[in-house]
């Protein structure tokens, strides 16, 4: 499962990668919009987006993954950014610190929501299941 996660804190970037990874995820990371814009042209699963970057909202890159139909999880440490919620009214929100029980079932819940085959390379068929661990919470 291809996961793109964006994060500009690099204790959380790599606490969240290594969730998703021990889960069986491919993750594809990036901390700023600029460096997550390009990104936004591949096939994700699933995104876990920060809402606030160090070089703005992550409005712009949610919006180009959302034309691309990739579920969108935004994860961020307040809502207190709200005029970004009501564009993608399918998105998960998690607030900061997410559990990796919950990080794991976003990923599932919006890869079923969106009609995505869990288990599958985006446009390859190949499987590749995200598993869920029994430790964390």
């Amino acid at each position: 499962m291809e996961i793109l996660l964006v994060e500009d804190n690099f204790l959380i970037l790599y606490e969240t990668k290594l969730i998703l990874e021990e889960a069986g995820a491919t993750v594809t990371t990036a901390g700023s919009v600029k460096e997550c814009l390009p990104l936004c042209e591949a096939d994700y699963h699933a995104a876990i987006l920060d809402i606030d970057l160090p070089d703005g909202t992550v409005q712009p890159v949610a919006e180009r993954l959302h034309i691309r139909h990739t579920p969108l999880i935004f994860h961020s440490g307040s809502t207190d950014n709200p005029a970004i919620f009501p564009q993608f009214p399918d998105a998960v929100i998690l607030i900061k610190p997410a559990s990796e029980n919950q990080l794991v079932a976003s990923v599932h819940k919006q890869a079923l929501a969106s009609g995505r085959q869990l288990g599958e390379e985006p446009g390859s068929g190949a499987p590749q299941a995200l598993a869920r661990s029994p430790a964390g919470s």
